[in-house]
């Protein structure tokens, strides 16, 4: 039977508008069971604490449980291969810091590309590191634990939480910056390093601030500045390190991130609803008593992020030709 053109070609459309329509319906749906969000970290540390902020406030908005899985090792590159191995429909997430980039950086032969094979979903919030000082040590401010630290070359301790971590190339481009000589000393993770500091066996960590804020107000820890272009909130009185050493920045970020090829609708869904939930009142009180600030945007923004993050600690990497060990 021959159609009408007219009905023909009202058919036709309807038939090419069907699979964006399931697609869409599909993100309606999104989700129908249990998400996990994969954490390249042990439980307890501040990656840990705002995947399980967020992913309460997921399940809350979207429904289902977003439940946290813990895969620490190899300075993320563990956690990050799961992900990037899970099929792209939007039930494995991972929670994306900046050890991510650095780790990608520094382990060679891995079987992914951070970029190539994470789809960015959203950012969740920037914090600064805190450069923090064993009270033995005799200094109150940056210029004069630089003065000291040069005056005792090859004295004083550093530690970080393992190799190629935020805390290692914050310090180390802090040594290079001021050229004095730190002793780096690596943990298996940043737990048992600030143990060691907070008890004095080492002397000086660049501590994440939702780590270490609690041990500066208590007295435990001297803070010296924090690593962020601007001062923080949750320590006011605490200067920027920048102010002393021109040019110096460095932050902890976090954000989620998704297989590549995840459906867009369900990325943009993803997107709204943490945007969302950095914007409300209660999530963003527990934010800044971990000294963190909220960052909004959208999926573009947040892989612009990981892009420029890489550039910039990708140079210091080379400059000083750090390895994983």
């Amino acid at each position: 039977m021959k159609l009408p053109r007219r009905k023909f070609l009202h058919l036709a459309a309807g038939a090419a508008a069907l699979p964006a329509a399931s697609r869409f319906a599909w993100a309606q749906a999104y989700p129908t069971r249990p998400v996990r969000i994969v954490v390249g970290f042990a439980a307890g540390g501040s990656a840990d604490i705002l995947a399980r902020l967020i992913g309460q406030w997921l399940s809350e908005r979207l429904g289902q449980p977003f439940v946290i899985e813990n895969r620490p090792g190899a300075g993320t590159t563990i956690a990050t291969e799961a992900v990037v191995k899970a099929p792209p429909d939007g039930y494995t997430l991972l929670l994306v810091a900046a050890a991510a980039v650095t780790s990608a950086l520094l382990y060679d032969k891995l079987n992914f590309n951070l970029i190539r094979d994470i789809a960015p979903v959203a950012s969740i919030s920037r914090e600064p590191q805190i450069l923090a000082l064993h009270p033995s040590i005799p200094t109150n401010t940056v210029s004069e634990f630089i003065a000291y630290a040069k005056a005792n070359p090859g004295k004083i301790s550093m530690a970080s939480g393992g190799n190629g971590t935020p805390a290692h190339i914050a310090g180390e481009l802090f040594k290079m910056m001021t050229g004095v000589n730190l002793v780096h000393v690596p943990y298996r993770g940043a737990a048992p390093a600030l143990t060691d500091l907070i008890g004095g066996q080492v002397q000086v960590m660049f501590v994440a601030m939702a780590s270490g804020i609690e041990y500066v107000r208590a007295g435990k820890l001297r803070s010296l500045a924090v690593t962020t272009a601007m001062r923080s909130e949750a320590l006011p009185d605490v200067p920027v390190l920048g102010d002393f050493v021109a040019g110096y920045e460095s932050s902890a970020w976090y954000g989620l991130g998704a297989p590549k090829h995840t459906p867009s609708e369900i990325v943009a869904t993803l997107n709204t609803e943490i945007n969302a939930g950095l914007a409300n009142s209660t999530i963003k009180a527990r934010l800044a008593d971990l000294g963190s600030t909220p960052l909004v945007g959208s999926a573009t923004d947040f892989g612009k992020l990981i892009a420029d993050e890489t550039e910039k600690w990708g140079n210091v990497i080379r400059t000083l030709n750090i390895k994983a060990e």
